[in-house]
């Protein structure tokens, strides 16, 4: 699994980029891929942890969740 963070991503049409922790190139990710119970969204700056295949255009996230963070 690869973490990184959300870098930009548009609720109306449903996908956008995740830039991994490694500076590795971002990351298409499709609301299909977001593994979570109601509305699949992300949010810019959230912590996420997926998986990543090359497609056709270019890297994208599959199993997709979001990482909790401790509040101190």
């Amino acid at each position: 699994m690869v973490t990184g963070v959300v870098k930009w991503f548009n609720n109306a049409k449903g996908y956008g980029f995740v830039t991994p922790d490694d500076g590795d190139q971002d990351v298409f990710v499709h609301f299909s891929a977001i593994e979570m119970d109601g509305y699949r969204t992300l949010k810019e700056g959230q912590r996420v942890e997926f998986e990543v295949e090359e497609g056709p255009k270019g890297l994208h996230a599959l199993k997709l969740h979001t990482i909790q963070t401790a509040v101190a």
